[in-house]
């Protein structure tokens, strides 16, 4: 599962996706109720699962090096 999803945010990047992702989804529940909300569900997924997709194929990666 580790190939497949790569954890390859920062802590403060999932932070910060989550509160986009939460913000946009009020938008279809709150706000204007529009289904442009729904969209917030990508960055909250990602930020909640620690990996972006995009980061993977563009091999970036905001995750603090780690060493051994």
């Amino acid at each position: 599962m580790a190939k497949l999803l790569p954890s390859n945010e920062h802590p403060l990047d999932r932070v910060l996706r989550v509160i986009l992702g939460i913000g946009l989804l009020s938008l279809a529940f709150i706000g204007p109720k529009t289904p442009w909300g729904y969209l917030g569900l990508v960055p909250l997924a990602t930020g909640l699962l620690g990996s972006c997709p995009l980061y993977t194929l563009l091999g970036l990666s905001t995750c603090p090096v780690k060493l051994h």
